[in-house]
């Protein structure tokens, strides 16, 4: 098993066998992200967690194979990185055996967990990983990004940090966008505070009218706006869960693929439309479609 970071190969076949790694998948760097204990253990909560990394990695693999077929480097960032489990893992298990300039952007607002990212991947000899201390709406204008990507991604990002990772792919023309939402919490707040005026108008404001059902219709809501917005950019849009709920309440993924052929206009008009009929109109600016 050449190539893998730290140089550590030893036991490797054993815990595959037992925690289902990945072929190829380095140990010592499970264990640097304490996903593994020293001795190569796992616990519920990693074992969930990692489940979660690598259902991701089996949607995204796909799409980093078709951009290596092109035969030029690939752009990916990473909104909301945390501890940057999905960029080291992407890293790893395909970014790692590429020598052609191929780099992952983690972008995290919280100082402390970049610096511990930038040294991990310094041990790990991870060169073409960058780590910037910046929130999502920040990475948009930062100079320390290039002018386009490739993919975008953005894993239980809070409530409008999705959007904002959504309006970075759009500025950056990104090819492909993985989104996991966490917490949106923006338009059922609105919803709440435009309850009374709603109901008075319209039968159907029944469906949210309580407190849980406001909440959460606001966050199957706020998703079905994401995807008409993506589609009114161009982009093909497919929506399934991640885990089972087991694992996961934040369970809804995202994914959009640039395509010539997707009908802008029809879904730019039902965005508005639905934003009118809900009576969420002050939101046009958060879901802006093309003019």
């Amino acid at each position: 098993m050449a190539g893998l970071p730290f140089g550590f190969t030893i036991g490797i076949a054993t815990l595959m066998s037992e925690t289902d790694l990945r072929p190829g998948q380095s140990i010592e760097l499970l264990k640097a992200l304490h996903i593994l204990t020293r001795d190569g253990k796992m616990n519920q909560d990693s074992r969930r967690k990692l489940k979660q990394v690598y259902h991701l990695f089996q949607f995204i693999e796909p799409l980093l194979q078709q951009l290596a077929s092109k035969g030029r480097p690939i752009t990916l960032v990473d909104h909301g990185a945390g501890k940057s489990y999905l960029g080291f893992i992407l890293y790893d298990l395909f970014f790692k055996d590429r020598d052609d300039g191929s780099h992952i952007y983690s972008i995290e607002s919280r100082a402390e967990l970049v610096d511990k990212a930038r040294e991990l991947a310094d041990r790990a000899g991870f060169g073409r990983m960058s780590f910037l201390p910046l929130s999502v709406a920040e990475s948009t204008e930062s100079p320390l990004l290039p002018e386009t990507v490739d993919i975008v991604t953005a894993l239980h990002a809070c409530d409008t940090a999705t959007d904002d990772a959504i309006s970075f792919a759009l500025k950056k023309q990104s090819r492909f966008i993985v989104l996991v939402p966490c917490c949106q919490a923006e338009v059922a707040a609105t919803l709440r505070r435009l309850k009374g005026k709603s109901l008075t108008r319209d039968v159907l404001t029944e469906i949210w009218r309580h407190p849980i059902h406001t909440r959460e219709f606001g966050s199957h809501l706020t998703n079905v706006l994401r995807c008409l917005q993506l589609e009114a950019h161009g982009y093909q849009v497919n929506v399934t869960e991640l885990v089972g709920w087991e694992h996961s309440m934040k369970n809804e993924l995202i994914i959009a693929s640039q395509h010539r052929d997707v009908p802008r206009q029809r879904a730019a008009k039902r965005l508005q439309q639905v934003l009118v009929d809900i009576g969420l109109e002050e939101m046009s600016e958060r879901f802006w479609v093309p003019a």
